[in-house]
């Protein structure tokens, strides 16, 4: 047989459906756990996320996994539409008595179409997040605190005279907060010592000499698509729309890792009257876990 026709065969594609299918609910499970650190508060959880989106974006071994997840998702999608294709043009014309429900799930009968459904979300998800990440202007990630400070001395009395002024911060990647502006008391506009280039790159404005890299805020993107912004102020009014297909999303596929999880193992031929049950039990948690985690996040935030 050759080469040709094992590729172009349903159990091949088979095969390539059950190895993918499996390697994307590994990085379901990754991603997820990178993600749950949206349910931190506070700067500790603003400042954990963004160091977990500039690790993602620059570790080599990283990077290389993500172009596997990339070709992975295409492959099975396109995959999975041809078996669905090929098995419809083998049966062109139906059983005259037929009852799908007593043969099968009816998450198996539209796989199809719940790949397809989401397909759509990935591409989509992408595009307001990963593409904005890459390819968006996302401002850096800051804080502005004030601070109780000597500004004058009284002549009178000569006691020192405080008063709060506040400062900005840019985060670094080497996990120090550097200050680049204040607001001064007078004028109360502030005052910037630093420029920020290459959309990172932060340089020092009196030496022009580049001094440190700052984080990209993806956690206010996140939050801002939500919900609220990081100052609590500029609220997304489409962001109960968001969050509806996002849940739904996670629905789907939900649905969709109800037949495809255990029905990866049973096309590897992994499956054995001993731990069968195990295969499907751990399937179904899957199944409902790890997308009901994942629509737990923009829920949390559109409702804390």
């Amino acid at each position: 047989m050759s080469k040709s026709v094992i590729l172009k065969s349903s159990i091949a594609k088979k095969y390539w459906m059950a190895f993918t299918g499996l390697f994307l609910c590994l990085f379901l499970v990754g991603h997820l756990l990178g993600n749950l650190q949206l349910f931190y508060a506070g700067e500790e959880g603003r400042r954990a996320f963004n160091e977990y989106a500039y690790f993602m974006q620059h570790n080599l071994l990283i990077k290389v996994m993500s172009y596997v997840t990339y070709l992975s998702i295409l492959f099975h999608a396109i995959d999975g539409l041809l078996l669905a294709f090929q098995n419809k043009k083998a049966r062109p014309v139906q059983y005259a008595m037929n009852k799908a429900s007593a043969n099968s799930s009816s998450a198996s009968r539209q796989m199809a179409l719940l790949g397809s459904i989401i397909l759509i979300f990935i591409a989509t998800h992408m595009v307001n997040f990963w593409g904005k990440m890459h390819f968006g202007e996302i401002p850096l990630h800051t804080l502005t605190k004030a601070v109780n400070v000597p500004i004058s001395q009284d002549p009178n009395t000569g006691q020192i005279v405080k008063a709060d002024i506040e400062f900005s911060y840019f985060l670094t990647t080497n996990g120090e907060y550097k200050q680049y502006a204040y607001k001064d008391p007078k004028t109360k506009l502030f005052e910037s010592q630093m420029e920020v280039r290459e959309e990172t790159k932060l340089f020092d404005k009196n030496s022009n000499l580049e001094v440190a890299e700052g984080y990209k805020d993806l956690h206010s993107v996140v939050m801002g698509f939500f919900g609220k912004s990081a100052n609590g102020n500029d609220v997304n009014e489409l962001a109960w729309l968001a969050v509806l297909l996002y849940t739904i999303s996670m629905a789907v596929l939900s649905f969709h890792l109800m037949h495809g999880f255990a029905s990866a193992f049973q096309t590897l031929g992994l499956r054995h009257p001993r731990y069968t049950a195990i295969i499907k039990n751990v399937g179904m948690g899957f199944a409902i876990i790890v997308p009901a985690a994942f629509a737990a996040i923009p829920l949390y935030i559109f409702f804390k």
